[in-house]
């Protein structure tokens, strides 16, 4: 046993070690993953460097070799020839080799369902390589399918092939070189001969059917976006330059003259050429995928709204159309990045503040509707997790106390949120007070769950209530009232726990009745004869004294009495859970519950033959009547703010037999 107890004392004391070790080294920890994160994205930076400067090498180069074939233009043609033993010598033979060129694409892709509309055609678009290839999934590699990729000038298509029709495919998806990235893949046995293909924000990964085709189409596809690199640079250059204005025709007429004239004075706005030499112009769309890809959220809209700012004023020519493409290429994929950043799959820990950076850059784009419906969808997500995740205590109240402090806790901090980030948009009010009042639907359904369907008694349902009501009350510090709302999805549960209260009295009432036999109480002792008339004193009734004696005897049945401590609590506990749709449901309880009193009384009062027993029954009923009735009425006059005439009623009608003390006619 002392070894077992010493064991027990090591445990224990290496597991407050390790513990004391992982609170001290946590924010090492956390110093390490930022430290990390930061490498990741030097790395990337660094192979975008690189990237860069290989393509500038290239690019000087094939200026250089350029610079040559023009100071020797017979060199240049003999070189061309040996590169590519199809150049055309002629303007013919260009002819022919482009149409054959558009009719090899043409027909292959004549084979690939879904890509004609997807596939403009164009003059200057002819098929470069094209082969199977097999794709695989990038985290487990595991194989995928069979697909054909046909590389073209411009792009990439990938094609999946058709399980029951040789050679013939159905479109998959479209790539433009532009925004594609190619990397070697290298060899790990049983994986080998494959290359990834990266397209912001996805990547995929192809397996070649051996090393040489594997080489051929990573040489190939550089190849081929460098060429497309080059010809658009020249085409931009081309585009920049002047354009010399056309001649006039001869004109016969007189005073055509003057009207040339004028119009040389009235510069054309076509003639005005957007300069997009500019080099932080051309670096735009790789700047873009840089900032997207550093979760430089800020960065990036601050460069949108750079270009937006400098072609504000400018004419929209066909260059400007095509940078507007590729720029709104970047933009979806920013919009893209930025939902995914608000989606509830997201960690939601760090409250909605942690939304701020994401939305407030969706608004600078322009999309603040989008911006309100993903904040609330996240919103909703994480409070319906914070209420998921609450312990159910044993204690009902206990609970609600808890659940009411997390449910409008997060209520408040995301309507302060949402009021920052939504200063500027007062469209976007009417979605966050139709999200509170779902979230407030979603908190009534946790409340009832536990309160009313729990079948709680009548004083804890009105306590948990009340809660509920003081913490919707701190909404109205931002200037949001929930009350109504809050009361109308109540108002059900709560008729529903009156009426079954009620049947609980009126039982109980209807069983001590059948057991009456019309005796005086006595208490046996006088301190409880003075908890009695606290017990009283506390439900309303100050002349309980003139019932009782020196010694431990009530003039009074314990029906009577038992009756109307049940009765007084009943009301107190219900005019805690009052409000002005519950009126009626609580009027007409409070008369039911009486009813049965009364016509019990008046039943003994004319069946009863003894004058002793006669003469109680009738101090019992001046009691209930007289005491009881106007105690009732006056707190229920309290509790709503205006009188009751049911109760009214129901107490006048005891004149009667106050008038006519013998009669036995219905007291009700």
């Amino acid at each position: 046993q002392e070894h077992r107890q010493r064991i027990q004392a090591l445990s224990e004391e290496t597991a407050q070690s390790l513990k004391r070790n992982v609170y001290q080294n946590y924010r090492q920890f956390i110093e390490t993953a930022r430290e990390i994160s930061y490498l990741e994205s030097e790395m990337y930076q660094l192979s975008h460097i690189l990237t860069e400067q290989k393509g500038i090498m290239e690019a000087v180069t094939q200026a250089l070799l350029l610079q040559a074939d023009r100071d020797d233009p017979a060199l240049g043609a003999r070189r061309a020839a040996a590169a590519d033993p199809f150049l055309p010598l002629s303007a013919k033979d260009a002819a022919a080799n482009e149409e054959g060129r558009q009719r090899t694409l043409t027909t292959l892709l004549e084979k690939v369902e879904g890509c004609r509309d997807l596939l403009p055609e164009s003059p200057g678009k002819y098929l470069v390589y094209n082969g199977d290839l097999v794709e695989y999934d990038a985290d487990h590699m595991a194989q995928i399918q069979r697909v054909h990729a046909f590389l073209m000038n411009d792009c990439l298509l990938v094609a999946t092939a058709l399980p029951n029709r040789r050679g013939a495919y159905r479109y998959d998806a479209l790539y433009p070189l532009d925004g594609l990235a190619v990397v070697n893949v290298k060899d790990n046995p049983p994986m080998k001969d494959m290359f990834k293909l990266l397209m912001f924000p996805e990547s995929r990964i192809f397996q070649a059917e051996n090393a040489k085709i594997k080489k051929e189409w990573l040489e190939v596809l550089e190849e081929t976006k460098r060429n497309r690199a080059l010809s658009e640079k020249r085409r931009l250059e081309q585009e920049a330059l002047p354009r010399p204005a056309p001649a006039a025709p001869e004109s016969t007429n007189p005073f055509d003259e003057d009207e040339d004239e004028e119009e040389e004075d009235e510069p054309s706005a076509e003639e005005e050429v957007v300069d997009l030499s500019l080099e932080w112009i051309q670096e735009l769309p790789e700047d873009l995928d840089v900032c997207i890809a550093q979760r430089d959220f800020e960065g990036a809209v601050d460069l949108l709204d750079k270009l937006n700012e400098y072609l504000a004023d400018k004419p929209v020519s066909q260059p400007v159309k095509e940078l507007r493409a590729k720029v709104d290429e970047r933009v979806r994929q920013l919009t893209d990045v930025l939902v995914f950043e608000l989606s509830p799959d997201r960690s939601l820990r760090g409250g909605p503040r942690a939304t701020r950076r994401a939305v407030s850059q969706l608004i600078r784009l322009g999309q603040s509707t989008k911006a309100c419906e993903l904040f609330l969808k996240n919103r909703a997500a994480a409070v319906q997790t914070a209420i998921r995740q609450l312990r159910i205590e044993g204690a009902t109240l206990l609970y609600i106390h808890k659940l009411c402090h997390v449910f409008f806790t997060s209520l408040l901090e995301t309507a302060r949120e949402f009021e920052t980030d939504f200063a500027g948009n007062n469209g976007c009010y009417s979605a966050f007070v139709v999200w509170a009042r779902s979230s407030m639907r979603m908190f009534v359904d946790a409340f009832s769950k536990q309160v009313f369907d729990s079948k709680e008694s009548l004083s804890t349902a009105a306590e948990c209530v009340k809660v509920a009501k003081e913490h919707c009350k701190q909404l109205s510090e931002i200037g949001l009232d929930l009350t109504f709302i809050i009361h109308a999805l109540l108002v059900k549960d709560i008729k529903g726990a009156l009426q079954s209260y009620k049947d609980i009295i009126i039982e109980a009432t209807k069983h001590r009745n059948s057991e009456e036999m019309w005796r005086k109480m006595n208490l046996m002792t006088p301190e409880a004869l003075g908890k009695l008339r606290e017990e009283m004193r506390s439900c309303g009734v100050g002349n309980f004294d003139q019932y009782t004696g020196d010694d431990c005897w009530v003039n009074l049945s314990y029906t009577v009495v038992a009756f109307t401590k049940q009765t007084m609590a009943f009301l107190e506990e219900a005019l805690k859970l009052y409000f002005p749709e519950l009126h009626m449901v609580l009027l007409e309880s409070l008369v039911e519950i009486i009813l049965v009193a009364v016509q019990h009384v008046d039943y003994s009062l004319r069946c009863e033959q003894d004058p002793e027993k006669k003469a109680f029954i009738r101090q019992n009923a001046s009691f209930l009547y007289e005491t009881v009735l106007p105690v009732v009425e006056k707190r229920f006059e309290e509790g709503v703010g205006k009188p009751a005439k049911q109760l009214q009623d129901l107490r006048n009608a005891s004149r009667l037999m106050r008038v006519n003390p013998e009669s036995t006619t219905s007291v009700v």
